[in-house]
């Protein structure tokens, strides 16, 4: 089963779902501010994704943090962390499709994704 993973207000999401739902693909939604990120589950998007690909160094989590902070973020480890600590600082949606994932959305990708 397909699992879209991220935060129900943002509008990159929003795109997402309405892709999904006009191509009439069944999905289940992880929010991850009511339903939470455990460590297990941000490692599996790491291991399948990359923390480089995931991080969302672009946006305004991102911008707020200290400038000493973003310059020690520099491996798995630390990212990792920084990303449990503000869930937010996660790039939106990821898709969780068995084996396979995307992080991002554009009609393209999503294309790409569910012809392979």
């Amino acid at each position: 089963m397909l699992t879209i993973y991220g935060i129900k207000n943002c509008d990159t999401m929003k795109k997402a779902f309405k892709w999904l739902d006009e191509h009439h693909i069944e999905y289940q939604f992880h929010n991850y501010k009511t339903a939470g990120l455990s460590p297990e589950l941000l490692q599996t998007f790491i291991d399948k994704l990359g923390w480089q690909a995931i991080l969302n160094t672009r946006g305004t989590t991102w911008r707020k943090l200290d400038e000493s902070i973003r310059n020690s973020i520099d491996n798995s480890s630390a990212a990792k962390n920084i990303m449990l600590e503000n869930n937010s600082i996660i790039k939106r949606p990821i898709l969780i499709n068995e084996d396979r994932a995307l992080v991002g959305f554009s009609d393209e990708l999503y294309q790409q994704f569910f012809e392979n």
